[in-house]
């Protein structure tokens, strides 16, 4: 197709996109615009890794008609919720197509305490079918065909589970743990002190994104070769989902110029901001 041709360039050399569509990094979350045929309007969605699975909220699925289907235990952050299964919905951002199957769940909580309301969440089955740039200085979301990466580049191990994406940090003097790639959470880490126990985790659908008041310090955390220090943290003393130690936030990813998530290598590649574009 000849739109779809136009749309396949070049970035840096290095990869070759397929599409791509703007995001608003606003109050630290990634908001991106929803198009459905339910709606006349677009939705504003959330891009959050941290959920297992794409979401809506129950009440915008009730208010543009959406047959509430299966009933779910949803596992969030400090809390479980109930969900529903829709029916399959065809979703687009920009050229993009998002996932079908969407789970309806409560998120008036998050919306009120948000400048906007939050229609719903792109998960992480998005990511389970793409490679996915988050280029966080020029504030596109890039699908991408392939990828290289570069030297000069911080190339992480990412490892998939049925209820989310980890990947290794070291915090202050503690060894390397593992914790949730969340782009749903806004902070820069939510931390762990504890020992976290080596478990898996079950199929049970995970929501990681949530507004909790939590004890504060301060951190050095490293990415890779990458040391970050007095980061701010919250502190937990029991693993919020089973066998990480915590949820690595948009308030450390955005350090970095772009992000890209690959799923099927199992990595994140990470490109420092003064590396030119």
């Amino acid at each position: 197709m000849t739109v779809f041709a136009a749309t396949l360039f070049q970035v840096r050399g290095a990869s070759t996109v397929l599409s791509e569509f703007p995001f608003q990094y606003r109050e630290g979350l990634l908001w991106v615009e929803v198009t459905i045929l339910q709606s006349d309007k677009p939705l504003n969605f959330l891009l959050d890794t941290g959920a297992g699975v794409s979401a809506i909220n129950l009440n915008t699925a009730k208010r543009i008609g959406l047959k509430l289907g299966q009933e779910v235990t949803v596992h969030g952050v400090e809390t479980m919720l109930t969900g529903y299964w829709q029916q399959r919905m065809s979703a687009k951002v920009g050229d993009v197509q998002l996932p079908q199957k969407y789970l309806a769940v409560d998120l008036e909580k998050l919306s009120r305490s948000c400048e906007r309301p939050v229609d719903g969440l792109v998960g992480m089955d998005f990511f389970r079918e793409h490679i996915v740039q988050i280029d966080f200085a020029a504030q596109k979301i890039r699908v991408l065909k392939s990828v290289k990466a570069e030297k000069t580049d911080e190339v992480l191990s990412l490892e998939m589970r049925p209820c989310g994406m980890r990947v290794p940090v070291e915090v202050n003097d503690h060894k390397q743990q593992w914790v949730r790639l969340d782009t749903g959470c806004a902070t820069a880490l939510q931390w762990v002190t504890s020992e976290v126990q080596t478990e898996q985790c079950t199929r049970q659908m995970a929501i990681g994104l949530a507004q909790i008041s939590i004890p504060q310090t301060t951190t050095t955390v490293s990415i890779g070769e990458h040391q970050f220090l007095n980061v701010p943290t919250g502190l937990h003393e029991t693993a919020i989902f089973p066998g990480e130690a915590g949820l690595l936030g948009n308030g450390l990813i955005s350090r970095f110029s772009t992000v890209t998530i690959d799923t099927k290598a199992g990595r994140v590649i990470l490109k420092e901001r003064h590396s030119a574009q």
